[in-house]
């Protein structure tokens, strides 16, 4: 297990222009909105953004990746531009089945990538670990931020000792209706307390906050549902792929305590690197840690003959 600490970099500069944007056909009808970026021929990487968030969550990753990687990023069903699917249309299966369609729409048969996840998207590479795209394609995984199961009764949120009473308290916080309101500086220390490291820069603070406060509500509370009774733990141990795993020092939401049980289970684990500091959002938090990790992982696992080209044919609609 090894330990970073934080480095600066810029979160001012232009959002990614994708190459290309579909409309991805999910298993059950879904449409999942998907953006491409860099050289259709470089190695790949395909990354899930977690709970709240959306694409624009993989910004820093986005443009210091696509210069010389093809850099996929998807919208969870009912984040940024995925429309919200029907009452039962979140589940942990709805992740694997999304997940498996974009494999399947933007890399051609037999072309591997790194598959890299936050949070929410650490638990869709777990639960699609089984799946035969990801066996297909998968060359690697880093998981960062994020938990296979007890997340309401490990979470540190809330300020009460560990027992029944805190994790149905965490589990009516997942689920609360209540709406975020607007982006301002009270509802920036709630989340930067509830999702951030303590010496995270205004800035940042300010990228997450805008991103969060933006996810529609009924998916907010929908998938926050999902969370509160996760248990991914068998999925886990499925993922045979090399794995990486990154954790905060400073999360509350998912505490270091989940990345180091993933770790110990893991049937090919790569190690863990905690960042010190940092709390949940690493790849916003720590940008140039989390990017430098998928860089290892794309030039010890994605082989020249590996990275191939973008699937010839998509049946599904392009929207750009």
């Amino acid at each position: 297990m090894s330990r970073l600490t934080r480095t600066a970099d810029s979160v001012s500069a232009p959002v990614p222009v994708p190459v290309r944007e579909l409309s991805v056909v999910s298993a059950d009808g879904a449409r999942i909105h998907v953006e491409l970026h860099g050289p259709e021929d470089a190695p790949a990487v395909v990354l899930a953004h977690g709970w709240t968030c959306n694409t624009r969550f993989w910004d820093a990753q986005v443009r210091d990746l696509a210069v010389d990687h093809r850099v996929v990023v998807y919208d969870q069903r009912g984040h940024g531009r995925t429309p919200e699917a029907g009452p039962d249309g979140y589940s942990t299966r709805a992740l694997a089945d999304d997940l498996e369609a974009v494999l399947k729409a933007t890399l051609a048969p037999g072309r591997k990538a790194v598959l890299g996840g936050h949070s929410m998207g650490g638990m869709t590479l777990m639960a699609a670990a089984g799946r035969d795209a990801v066996r297909e394609h998968g060359a690697a995984v880093l998981l960062c931020s994020t938990g296979s199961s007890r997340l309401t009764a490990e979470s540190l949120v809330l300020p009460l000792r560990a027992g029944a009473l805190r994790t149905r308290m965490t589990a009516a916080v997942l689920g609360a209706r209540a709406p975020l309101g607007p982006v301002n500086a009270v509802s920036k220390v709630i989340l930067k307390y509830a999702t951030m490291g303590r010496g995270s820069a205004p800035e940042r603070v300010d990228v997450c906050a805008r991103i969060v406060h933006a996810c529609p509500r009924g998916a907010r509370v929908a998938w926050g549902h999902v969370l509160a009774e996760l248990d991914l733990e068998a999925r886990l141990r499925e993922l045979r792929l090399p794995t990486a795993v990154i954790a905060g020092t400073e999360d509350r939401l998912t505490p270091p305590v989940h990345a180091r049980a993933i770790e110990a289970a893991l049937p090919h684990s790569l190690g863990l690197t905690e960042l010190a500091g940092m709390g949940h959002m690493t790849p916003v938090e720590a940008p140039e840690a989390v990017t430098a990790k998928l860089r290892e992982l794309v030039a010890s696992y994605v082989t020249l003959e590996g990275a191939g080209s973008t699937a010839e044919a998509v049946s599904e609609e392009e929207v750009a």
